[in-house]
């Protein structure tokens, strides 16, 4: 398996992720990842709409919570055809727990805990921590990647600006 060193820093120290670098142009990777119900779910199974990726590392920390918030109230009022994915290593009652708590009911939180396939397979898995790193991927009706961002410090934000624009370009 790839693996990248020198592209993220965690709390200002280098990690390292595995899996390939994501890049626009490119077809979608697929994934395994599990719902708030304990089923998988795949790339297929969120057909026909521009898919927008909200990665992070754990919804019970500060930035994750309030990028989840942003895109649970602003990102998924710009269409309805536009379906916000959250994940993140948090087990899924964890996951439903938090959006209940949140009061998040626009974005779908999905877990890569059992698998990592997810993080592997669009190269965001820190392998050091087992933990997702931040960042986001619009994916659009046709599958294909139309905006990656790495967080290149994972305590950071990502660019909602940039990534609004990316999920009006793919509608």
């Amino acid at each position: 398996m790839e693996k990248r060193t020198g592209v993220v820093t965690f709390a200002g120290g280098p990690v390292t992720l595995v899996g390939p670098e994501v890049k626009v142009g490119q077809a979608a990777p697929d994934f395994t990842l599990l719902d708030n119900g304990l089923a998988p779910k795949t790339l297929k199974d969120f057909a026909g709409k521009v898919k927008v990726i909200s990665v992070v590392p754990s919804l019970d920390t500060g930035v994750c919570d309030a990028q989840t918030r942003w895109f649970n109230q602003d990102a998924t009022k710009l269409s309805d055809d536009v379906l916000v994915l959250t994940v993140s290593m948090d087990l899924p009652f964890a996951q439903k727990r938090w959006c209940g708590a949140a009061g998040v009911e626009n974005v779908v939180t999905l877990s890569d805990h059992k698998d990592a396939s997810f993080g592997e397979n669009y190269g965001f898995l820190i392998e050091e921590l087992r933990l997702l790193t931040r960042g986001v991927v619009v994916i659009d009706k046709n599958d294909k990647v139309t905006y990656v961002e790495y967080v290149p410090e994972v305590t950071h934000a990502v660019n909602f600006d940039a990534t609004i624009e990316a999920i009006k370009a793919a509608l």
